[in-house]
């Protein structure tokens, strides 16, 4: 997989005159649209099967952790195969392979363990479809592009985790009104099959192990985590990633008690998120621009600075505009932090790598967008919204700091 066609400029124009790339940007959109519609389309079909009263509650919780265990336990293991196997290959079939599974959900028989099985499976096949999707950016991009390219796929990531979420259910409704009760399930399957053609448009790919016809995923996993491990400044760059996500996750449970602290209702707490999205996609917006002017900067100490004084401030806030505003900045503040670190990962990371390394982290960012969606919501019951704001912020600062004096560090002992 090469760069599609000449690459003499750099920033966004570049990128969008990179067919390749805009393939794998708009199935990345449509990829991660149809994951958060799934999700929400499992819990609107519980409904439709015949649990007792008494246990609905548990397979609501049952199809959730169907869907999630895979992230935790596969998302490592899946990277390994990135290495060697075609990654335009990974992508297609592993879209087209939960297009089917979704399709498939109407001719079943409407029972729980059916739906389960549905969600396991579509979940093991997303965490071969991440992994390869992130090394196939630099396999597609001149490095001088890597910024830019990263801005966008960053700003389609956490911005699908902040609204994905919320427009679910209004495309289910809207699906339902012209595909009757199997609209939903139509909508979310074709939507894996246009992501599926899509990326089976791009440049053909090698697998970056050769001459070697042997899969040996434990001593694989084992030389992933061992490579990171000696690369102090990989680790960093995921520790970093790691608590931006936890952030957003946490947000995303803490922004319903928020909208009532300022005014709006709790069902309105899309306003607070799409407002964070909107501060995301600018703030990628300008590193994709004059990122290679910014370079020089502390970007992730600036991000991390501004995003822990945004929460601290959040929780004294009872206005609507000053609310949004908050959740606007913090958006640039975590863009700051994300487009950088993922760039150094994939400028850091040499191609025989990159399955197995963007694996672990597909893995570590899974547990990250789990815990807090576990806990924001108990401790902001236990010991108050406002308290919680407070901690969170100032550990995302003392995080931050942390992290761009360990990174400084290694940079010295590199010199």
């Amino acid at each position: 997989m090469q760069p599609s066609g000449p690459s003499p400029s750099s920033g966004f124009r570049a990128l969008i005159n990179n067919r390749g790339f805009v393939n794998l940007w708009i199935g990345q959109i449509i990829s991660q649209l149809a994951d958060k519609i799934f999700f929400v389309l499992l819990i609107a079909l519980v409904v439709d099967y015949q649990t007792p009263r008494m246990l609905e509650n548990f397979s609501r919780a049952s199809v959730m952790i169907a869907n999630t265990l895979p992230a935790v336990f596969f998302g490592t293991a899946a990277g390994i195969f990135v290495d060697r196997w075609s990654k335009r290959q990974i992508m297609t079939f592993s879209n087209a392979g939960r297009g089917i599974l979704v399709l498939m959900i109407p001719v079943l028989p409407k029972d729980l363990g059916f739906l389960l099985l549905i969600a396991f499976l579509e979940s093991i096949l997303t965490q071969f479809f991440a992994p390869a999707e992130q090394a196939a950016i630099p396999a597609l991009v001149e490095r001088q592009n890597l910024m830019p390219a990263n801005a966008l796929f960053t700003a389609t990531m956490l911005g699908s985790l902040v609204i994905g979420f919320a427009v679910g259910e209004p495309l289910l409704t809207w699906a339902k009104t012209w595909g009757g009760r199997a609209g939903g399930v139509l909508l979310v399957g074709g939507l894996y099959l246009l992501a599926s053609f899509l990326l089976s448009l791009l440049p053909a790919d090698d697998p970056q192990v050769e001459g070697e016809v042997k899969l040996h995923p434990l001593s694989d996993l084992k030389q992933g985590l061992k490579y990171l491990k000696k690369s102090r400044l990989l680790s960093s760059a995921m520790i970093q990633l790691t608590i931006l996500y936890c952030v957003f996750a946490a947000l995303s449970v803490l922004a319903i008690g928020l909208a009532a602290e300022i005014g709006l209702k709790p069902t309105q707490f899309g306003f607070l998120l799409a407002a964070a999205g909107v501060g995301l996609i600018l703030g990628a917006a300008i590193l994709g621009q004059w990122g290679d002017r910014l370079h020089h900067q502390p970007l992730p100490l600036f991000g991390f600075i501004s995003m822990g004084l945004v929460l601290m401030v959040f929780s004294f806030v009872n206005y609507l505009w000053l609310g949004l505003l908050l959740s606007f900045l913090l958006g640039v503040g975590a863009a700051f932090v994300g487009v950088p670190m993922q760039t150094l990962i994939q400028v850091q990371t040499p191609p025989e790598m990159r399955g197995k390394v963007f694996g672990v982290q597909n893995n570590v960012i899974n547990i990250a967008l789990s815990l807090p969606l576990a806990i924001a919501g108990l401790l902001a019951d236990a010991i108050g919204l406002q308290q919680v704001l407070i901690g969170m912020g100032a550990t995302v600062i003392i995080a931050g700091l942390w992290a761009w004096r360990r990174t400084q560090q290694v940079l010295q002992d590199a010199i």
